[in-house]
């Protein structure tokens, strides 16, 4: 089993905010947090970028907006757009959702296009993260998802959104880090309430982590949220 300690274990988090009724206190919350335990970053709804990169000015915590969210079913102009408003407001990744049902559909040029248009609008500027909310999708559409995420020019691929069916598995980790070279990033989101479970993932192939219970996880106890 992995030793880390919590101060690593830190390193690997995305400490995130993303239901619908957060407000601009409880962003502030994160980011206190995130900045007290050396997170790697906050995610966030793009509406409260500017205000977590004004909250994190002089420390080393980036910001991570989503995109697409949660449904990954916007036009990808619209996606685009958003992942660059995000970077001008202070944005350092974006996690976009692909568009899940041309995925189910068998569109694989259309899902490498979306992809490839928030990699483009950010290019230089931020790195983009796809969320493929792999709780819709078989074993064979989840490693498509992956081959068409590094295509496109993305630098991770991640499990899911955390308001879709089911979550991160050290399954679905795996076979996501199989099916990436090793110059892409793997992301375990859903479900990734405490240390166990995070240990787990990073064994199986994961270098970054989402989670709201990144505070429960470096303390080694159980958090009930459901992110």
């Amino acid at each position: 089993m992995t030793t880390l300690s919590a101060k690593e274990i830190a390193k690997y988090i995305d400490h995130t905010l993303l239901k619908p009724d957060a407000s601009t206190a409880a962003i502030h919350k994160l980011c206190e947090e995130a900045a007290e335990h050396h997170f790697y970053s906050v995610c966030v709804n793009s509406q409260f970028v500017a205000v977590a990169a004004k909250a994190l000015e002089g420390t080393e915590v980036k910001v991570a907006a989503v995109v697409g969210f949660p449904l990954g079913a916007s036009l990808s102009e619209v996606k685009a757009f958003e992942a660059a408003k995000a970077v001008e407001n202070g944005a350092a990744e974006i996690d976009t959702v692909l568009p899940i049902g041309l995925l189910l559909e068998g569109q694989h040029d259309a899902v490498r296009s979306d992809i490839k248009q928030v990699v483009d609008a950010v290019k230089g500027k931020a790195i983009v993260k796809v969320i493929m909310e792999t709780g819709f999708l078989n074993d064979e559409q989840k490693a498509a998802a992956c081959r068409l995420s590094e295509e496109a020019g993305a630098h991770f691929v991640k499990t899911s959104t955390g308001f879709g069916p089911g979550g991160a598995t050290v399954e679905d980790v795996r076979l996501m880090r199989h099916n990436v070279s090793d110059t892409i990033g793997v992301k375990a989101s859903g479900g990734v309430r405490d240390l166990q479970t995070a240990v787990a993932m990073i064994e199986a192939g994961a270098t970054r982590l989402g989670t709201s219970s990144g505070v429960a996880i470096v303390n080694g106890t159980q958090d009930a949220s459901t992110y």
